[in-house]
């Protein structure tokens, strides 16, 4: 991989396995919003970061190779071979050789795991749009504005402490519905405890959800969420409508309960588990099977 800069704009040649629409579409994320160009911006630690790709290259715009070292080259996955990863899935059976090749180019973000455990609590039971709508509503309201990019305002997700200041009331203006409970209670916890999400990463899986459960609005699916996403415990196998649908499509009988096939996947995809989850729920899905 060649990285060069042009003024604020950080350009990537000849990386491989990389399509921001996958990445950025298959419901990993939702800070990152698709613009007119096809390009998407998104808020991540605090910066706001453009990208598009044009044939073979990859532009990271309002940046530089400072921060692609330090920040955006751990945060794409870089260093982690998709390729190799592709490989040994395909080769498990055709249907995750089929959802490889639709999902094409999509990595597993390395995100904050405090902005995911708020994120996929607000996640649950809900929709795409109203769920960034949630998010970027309690960003505005309170945390750090980091400026205006393409004649838009930006604001960073808010710490525990800058969270913790909000009333229930005040979250729920967010449109964070019934949620506003369980994101007051969360961040009250991890503010008054001095929780640090992030030190969840050097837990094995099974304590890291263990922890993660413990807060209220997670449940199993969002835990797992959490640590796929914030955590990078790969060996989880999240379980939601449409993974549920794929897999009873393809792999298990219709009765078998969520945890069950949580079970299923774990054993069956391994360390890869992860994903295989995140293929072939963007495989089911965009196309709709098991509709």
């Amino acid at each position: 991989m060649k990285v060069t800069q042009e003024g604020n704009t950080v350009i990537l040649e000849d990386v491989k396995n990389f399509n921001p629409k996958h990445i950025f579409e298959c419901g990993q994320c939702f800070r990152w919003i698709k613009q007119d160009d096809d390009s998407y911006t998104g808020v991540v630690m605090g910066k706001v970061i453009n990208v598009k790709k044009e044939g073979d290259k990859i532009y990271l715009d309002n940046t530089n190779k400072e921060d692609f070292e330090n920040i955006w080259y751990d945060y794409f996955d870089l260093g982690n071979d998709y390729e190799e990863i592709i490989n040994k899935l395909k080769v498990m059976d055709e249907y995750l050789d089929k959802a490889t090749q639709f999902g094409e180019g999509m990595r597993i973000l390395k995100q904050d795991g405090w902005e995911m455990l708020i994120s996929f609590i607000i996640s649950s039971n809900n929709r795409i749009p109203m769920i960034q709508r949630a998010i970027n509503n309690l960003s505005k309201n309170f945390g750090t504005h980091i400026g205006e990019y393409r004649g838009q305002d930006y604001y960073a997700f808010p710490t525990p402490e800058q969270l913790n200041k909000a009333s229930q009331e005040e979250i729920r203006a967010c449109s964070t519905g019934f949620r506003d409970k369980y994101i007051k209670s969360t961040t009250q916890i991890v503010n008054d405890e001095n929780i640090n999400v992030l030190d969840y990463r050097n837990l094995s899986t099974e304590e890291c959800l263990k922890e993660l459960l413990k807060f209220n609005g997670v449940g199993p699916k969002v835990g797992d969420c959490i640590a796929l996403f914030g955590m990078q415990k790969y060996d989880t196998f999240p379980v939601d409508v449409w993974v549920k649908r794929v897999m009873q499509e393809f792999y298990v009988d219709e009765d078998l309960s969520l945890t069950k096939i949580r079970k299923f996947g774990i054993e069956k995809f391994g360390e890869l588990a992860g994903f295989a989850q995140q293929y072939l729920f963007y495989y089911a899905r965009e196309l709709g099977i098991g509709r």
